[in-house]
Formats: structure tokens, C-alpha cells, sequence
């Protein structure tokens, strides 16, 4: 049956599923205006709900287990779909609570009927105006689906007060209750263009009720125990038609989201309602989701600020996001700021495309003006060093709380750095952008030929000032005397585990001899190997070394 372990478990299967099928779901997003991406913001909310599950003790208790799964819902809420998604966890959350006998560890038929019912109640309560051919029809839809099923099976009981029958098959019940949700959900999807101009025009289902049939698809194989499928459904309307559909950039330009701590929100909404459109207020027990597209986004945090306490407070401007729309990349524009710590260094970054900021310890407040001089949505952070890293997380910080999404890939040397800047796609999706180069500068190892400025014990021994030393992953490894000798001895141990191409980036007091030598002794020990020579002009490191 469908106990704690099992919606744990439908839980994660169904954030899987979302993952695969997001792309698509972005995709389909059309109505009422682009607030995002439909599939990323289902996914990320359902990711939070299973964060704050993960969190709390696996006590096998069924109420609370969907309780925090709602309550991380509610907290990690992303766009007008995902606050909508809240609240379908919310309503059924509450609903199963409520009516669960003591000591039932099971979600029993009928209680599966009630839950769904409150699902697309609290759907519905939590938008001021509701629109048919969205989510909250397909849910409906599935609910009535599942209603019809148990009502067939008792006609005269009412779903919440279902009497135990000792000849039925609860497991069975529940299996073909679920089904008829399913089904009743893909139905409704099917119908969403029929019920939305926007939607025919552009010859797609909706997003958001794309979504609801993903999570009931994983809810009936979590019930059944049929394992969970690796790709996506694909939607009623054939796929080519979804790059035909056109950019609706009518309304408010700015979406305002924040959480909200507050005994009421009556006076709020009200203030929030002549603002803008999609005004969405959901929550309870003090703790309010905040969601509303305006013109005017002061007026919209004011609000909530003579409201109670407004906080984790996010700003997307919908312009930038139909701008990318219209240009055939489905979103928002990206950038990238790279650290460099030299003039050479800081040319080849900007060479492949990056913003750069240089010095070898920038500060918290040039980081981020490079961020905010990029005038982008999207931006990727690229530190070039250990040091660097915590400077561009609180650089990065700051600009999240402007409603930017920036992400800092940990590169700990400059050879990371370009190794990053080397698989960066601005017409990839962002996230898998940030993915592919993240993973390259972790396949890129790093190391540098220095000389000892004191004496010091190493790894590698005890070194005396002017020493050649040799550094790994930001390890003294070897100790010489000689510049070339100590280079080739150090390519010699980076190469050990094998390797596919070698960059070699020259800096100041390089022996004129030493690039030569050491192509020449790679092309004799390691013919196999791709060697890139760079002058990157830095000083301290007459040569920094990168093995992918």
C-alpha cells in the first residue's frame, strides 16, 4: 500500500521524472505570460519538498511525512506554477492528516480520493482568478476521475466516510483508483487548447498540467511497483509545432516573489490585487508564499513589508526572458565572469567570451559589479583560486537577492578556469551549462612550477628558499634545483593517471627553453597527448600546468 516509506519513495522518483521531462515542459510554456520556466520551477519546488523531507526523521509516521513534504513545498515554491504545486501538496497533505484513523499507516482508497480532492481544492482557493485549460483543471479533472472509480465501486458511500469492506482489495482499489487519475489527468491535458485560446494558437498543451500527468504517471507506478519510466511522454500536440508558438510578452514585466511571516494576509491581498495579475497568497499558520506579476515592484515588497516580515525576496524581469524567447534560445541572456590574475590570463578569458576581473584577490564588491555589468539574467562565476571561491559565493549571494540567478562553479586554478570557459554553450539550457562546466573543471588537474620565498616542511620535505617546487591540486609534491627539470618532472607524475591534452600556460621568468623542452619531451614519452601552450604573463608561476 501507499505508506511513509512509499510516497518517500514516489517522492524521489517523482523529482527523477521531472528531470527528464522539464526540457519539455519548459518548452510548452505559453500562458499568461513567461514567468520562468514551467518544468524547471515544478522541478526545483518538488526538489525543496524532498529536501525538507530528507531532512526530518524517517519515523515511518504517514501524517507527518507528507506534512514536511508540503512544508518544504511551501518554503521552496518557484514561480506561479510551483506555488500552485504548494498547494497541491498542502490541500492533500492536510486532507490525509486530517482523516486518517489512528494507527492506519496506509493510504487506503478512499482516503487517496479525499486527498486528491483537497489537492485541487486548495488549487483552486490559492488563485484569485482561476483559469480553465491550466493545472487546476487537469487535477480537477483527475480527481473526478478517481471519484468516479470509487463511486462505481460504492455507490452509496461518500468517499470520506468509505466503509471497510472485508471482501475488497484495498491494494487493487487503490492501484485502479489511481489509474482512472492518470488517465482522467492526460484527458484533461489533451483538452487544455480547447480551453485556452493561447494554448490552440500555438498548438500546445499546457505546461503546467504537463506537469501534473508527470507526477501522476510516478504516483501510479509508485503504486503498482512498475519501475519508473527513463523518458518523457510526449505531449498530444506533435513536437513540431512547439517552436512555431510565439513569445506572449502582454502584462506586468516584473514577477515579485517572496515568503512571508504574518498573522493575516487579507489587508495584503487586497493591496497586491489593483498591482498587477497572477496574484497568488498561499500558506497558513503564520508562514505566507507570496507570488504576484506587477509593474511596480517597490509597491508590491512595501506591501508586504506593513503586511509582516517579507524575506528570500525575488525579482524576475520578464522582458529579459522574452528577449531570449524571441531570439530562439527559450530564456533569459547569460554571461560569464571569470577571475584572472594576470593581463595574459585576463586576454584569454576574454578571448572565449568572459568578463573578466583581475587582480589575485579581487574584492566581494568588484566581483559583483562584474555581475551586475553583464546586465544579464543568468550569469556563471569562474574564481581562479581556493581564496577566490568564498568571494564569489558572496558576491553571488548579493545578486540572488536582485532576482539574478548566478552560480559558482569551484574552479581552484586558472587552468580550471579555462577548461570551464572551453565547454560553455550560451544556447544550452543553464543549468546543464552550469553541469558541463562544472565537470570540466574537475576533470582538469592542476598543478605549477613556483620558487620557495622561505623555508618551509612540505609534503615532499623540507624546501630552502629559492628552491623549484612543484604543486599539485594545491600540494607541494617535488623539490629541485632546476626549472625544466622540475616542469618535466611534475607533467611526468600529472600524467600518470593519463591524460588527453596538456596546457601548458607560460608566466614571467620562464627560461626561453623551457616551452621547447617540454613539448619535445612529450611528444617522445607521450605522443598520445594534445599540448596547448598559452603566455598568460603571471607572476610567481613560471609555468602553470592543466591535465584533462
Amino acid at each position: 500500500m501507499f505508506d511513509a516509506p512509499a510516497v518517500r519513495r514516489w517522492a524521489r522518483d517523482a523529482l527523477d521524472a521531472l528531470a527528464v521531462a522539464r526540457e519539455e515542459i519548459d518548452a510548452l510554456n505559453v500562458y499568461p505570460v513567461p514567468d520562468g520556466d514551467t518544468g524547471t520551477n515544478l522541478y526545483l519546488t518538488l526538489e525543496a519538498a524532498l529536501e525538507e523531507l530528507d531532512s526530518r526523521p524517517d519515523d515511518g509516521d504517514l501524517g507527518r511525512t507528507v506534512r514536511a513534504l508540503a512544508h518544504g513545498a511551501l518554503l521552496g515554491a518557484r514561480g506561479n506554477s510551483g506555488v500552485i504545486l504548494s498547494q497541491f501538496a498542502r490541500g492533500g497533505a492536510e486532507a490525509l492528516a486530517l482523516a486518517l484513523p489512528v494507527g492506519l499507516e496506509d493510504v487506503r482508497p478512499e482516503l487517496a480520493c479525499v486527498a486528491l480532492r483537497s489537492a485541487s481544492d486548495a488549487g483552486y482557493a490559492a488563485v484569485s482568478e482561476p483559469v480553465e485549460g491550466t493545472m487546476l483543471t487537469v487535477l480537477r479533472m483527475a480527481a473526478e476521475a478517481a471519484e468516479a472509480v470509487l463511486a462505481a465501486a460504492h455507490p452509496t458511500a461518500h468517499p470520506a466516510a468509505h466503509p471497510p469492506d472485508a471482501k475488497a482489495d484495498p491494494r487493487a482499489d487503490l492501484a485502479r483508483l489511481i489509474r482512472a487519475a492518470a488517465t482522467g489527468a492526460h484527458v484533461a491535458l489533451d483538452r487544455t487548447p480547447e480551453l485556452l485560446e493561447p494554448l490552440r494558437r500555438a498548438g500546445v498543451v499546457d505546461a503546467g498540467g504537463r506537469g501534473v500527468t508527470v507526477l501522476l504517471d510516478t504516483l501510479l507506478r509508485s503504486v503498482t511497483g512498475e519501475h519508473p519510466v527513463t523518458e518523457p511522454i510526449r505531449p498530444a500536440i506533435p513536437q513540431p509545432t512547439l517552436a512555431a508558438r510565439p513569445p506572449t510578452p502582454d502584462g506586468p514585466p516584473f514577477e515579485v516573489m517572496y515568503l512571508l511571516e504574518a498573522d493575516t494576509v487579507d489587508e495584503l491581498k487586497r493591496e497586491l490585487a489593483p498591482l498587477g495579475d497572477s496574484l497568488l497568497v498561499v500558506g497558513g499558520d503564520g508562514l505566507w508564499n507570496v507570488h504576484v506579476h506587477v509593474d511596480d515592484v517597490g509597491a508590491a515588497v512595501e506591501a508586504g513589508i506593513r503586511a509582516g516580515r517579507p524575506y528570500r525576496i525575488k525579482v524576475t524581469h520578464f522582458g529579459e526572458q522574452v528577449a531570449r524567447q524571441q531570439a530562439g534560445r527559450g530564456g533569459s541572456p547569460r554571461a560569464v565572469v571569470a577571475l584572472a590574475p594576470s593581463p595574459g590570463l585576463a586576454e584569454l578569458a576574454e578571448s572565449c567570451g568572459a568578463i573578466v576581473v583581475t587582480g589575485r584577490r579581487p574584492s566581494t564588491r568588484e566581483v559583483l559589479e562584474a555581475i551586475q555589468a553583464a546586465h544579464a539574467v543568468e550569469v556563471v562565476v569562474l574564481p581562479n583560486d581556493r581564496d577566490t571561491i568564498p568571494v564569489a559565493n558572496a558576491a553571488a549571494e548579493y545578486a540572488r537577492s536582485a532576482g539574478l540567478r548566478v552560480a559558482v562553479v569551484p574552479s581552484r586554478a586558472s587552468v580550471q578556469v579555462l577548461a570551464a570557459l572551453a565547454v560553455h554553450d550560451p544556447g544550452r539550457r543553464y543549468e546543464d551549462d552550469v553541469v558541463a562546466m562544472t565537470a570540466a573543471a574537475r576533470a582538469t588537474r592542476a598543478g605549477a612550477v613556483t620558487t620557495a620565498v622561505r623555508q618551509a616542511l612540505t609534503s615532499a620535505g623540507v624546501c630552502e628558499i629559492g628552491d623549484i617546487l612543484g604543486v599539485l591540486d594545491e600540494d607541494v609534491v617535488l623539490i629541485g634545483t632546476d626549472i625544466t627539470a622540475s616542469a618535466r618532472a611534475l607533467l611526468e607524475r600529472m600524467l600518470t593517471g593519463g591524460g588527453e591534452l596538456v596546457t601548458l600556460i607560460v608566466g614571467t621568468g620562464a627560461p626561453v627553453d623551457l616551452v621547447p623542452s617540454l613539448e619535445d619531451y612529450l611528444r617522445r614519452a607521450h605522443p598520445e597527448v594534445e599540448v596547448t601552450v598559452f603566455e598568460g604573463g603571471q607572476d610567481g608561476y613560471p609555468l602553470l600546468v592543466g591535465v584533462e
